[in-house]
């Protein structure tokens, strides 16, 4: 049997409204709890106490940071440490936190998103609509039929399966030994943190210098030399093709030129996917992120995107901390009315987190 539709009881009016650009806002939803999500819904929250602000999230651990998970290996307390805020605090101070709750449509004319919490269907009105989905790991397509003999950090609970897992090889008295697939900015920081823990550690990279897209070649050279010096077993212009395992459990990776046999685990870290299915399906512009100007504003003029799943003007998408805050905390002011400006991308400098590495020039961009 069909799981009856709801509306939700404090969305029957606003999920009626037709409104213009400059009503007033009584309902904005944010789907996703990540930086861009709960920054945004705080600072507005803040401006504009009285507009009710519904956060739409798959996450259940609590709103958490996201960069850390690459540095999740050397720290013992990371699980608790990693999380800043509990959904039940975030609750308290006045948002209305839905854990747990998948958003499964955009109905743009009724001004609704359709979305499912343990079973239990529902719609839920707003004026404004956030997207603020973040990313998913970026998966090539050959690796993709092999599901289940790799592993990827992209969330609190990527993170917390890998340690157990590890905890796992350490109690049986063994030393881990991780592959770790791409040698761009999550796959030098883990590899780095991961041999840091005392694990053993190959990374292959299918290019002939590492982070060739944020670095100048001077500083992939430092950068080289940095992790192998930690231990870690570098493997330039080697593309892996395929995963397999064998009867000991233990995983081989084939490359163009041979294999390499005998890992623990395959971490694959070859770059993200923004999350645009939802804005998609609602017929929303989207390109590699969803499509937004300069006032983070849709094809719709009611729905707006954050973070690194929006694509603004020459396809520039800002997968980093300091822009990403500055998104979030400058649509808030443009909401409550407080800015009538244009979002500029602040000045900021990206840093590797890996251990013992500092680049001698400016993070490419």
């Amino acid at each position: 049997m069909d799981t009856p539709v709801q509306i939700h009881p404090s969305c029957r009016e606003t999920a009626a409204m037709t409104l213009q650009d400059n009503s007033p806002l009584k309902h904005i939803v944010i789907i996703g709890s990540g930086m861009a999500g709960i920054i945004f819904s705080e600072e507005l929250h803040k401006l504009s106490p009285e507009t009710l602000l519904t956060v739409l999230t798959q996450e259940s651990r609590g709103y958490y940071s996201r960069p850390m998970l690459s540095h999740g290996f050397s720290r013992d307390d990371v699980e608790s440490r990693i999380i800043l805020k509990s959904f039940e605090d975030l609750q308290g101070s006045g948002l209305n936190i839905r854990a747990g709750t998948e958003v499964t449509a955009i109905d743009r004319e009724r001004k609704t998103v359709a979305c499912r919490t343990h079973d239990r269907d529902e719609v839920i009105g707003y004026d404004r609509l956030v997207l603020a989905p973040g990313s998913d790991a970026f998966i090539p397509p050959p690796f993709r039929v092999a599901e289940g003999l790799y592993r990827v950090i992209n969330s609190l609970d990527d993170l917390i399966g890998l340690r157990r897992e590890r905890a796992g090889i350490l109690a049986s008295g063994g030393r881990p030994r991780w592959a770790i697939i791409g040698g761009g900015l999550i796959g030098c920081e883990v590899a780095s943190d991961m041999a840091k823990s005392g694990d053993s550690v190959m990374l292959f990279h299918a290019l002939p210098r590492l982070m060739e897209r944020q670095l100048v070649e001077e500083d992939s050279i430092t950068l080289l030399s940095v992790l192998r010096n930690q231990g870690i077993e570098v493997r330039l212009d080697s593309g892996a093709e395929a995963f397999e395992r064998d009867a000991r459990g233990k995983l081989t990776i084939r490359l163009a030129g041979g294999e390499e046999s005998g890992f623990d685990g395959i971490i694959v870290a070859t770059g993200f996917k923004p999350r645009t299915a939802l804005a998609q399906n609602a017929g929303l512009e989207v390109r590699r992120g969803i499509v937004v100007n300069t006032y983070l504003t849709t094809t719709d003029p009611h729905i707006f995107a954050l973070g690194d799943a929006a694509e603004l003007p020459e396809g520039r998408i800002y997968a980093y901390v300091m822009p990403i805050r500055q998104q979030a905390l400058w649509l808030a002011q443009y909401l409550a009315g407080q800015t009538t400006e244009a979002w500029q991308a602040p000045i900021f400098k990206p840093r590797a987190k890996v251990h013992g590495f500092t680049a001698a020039h400016p993070y490419l961009f």
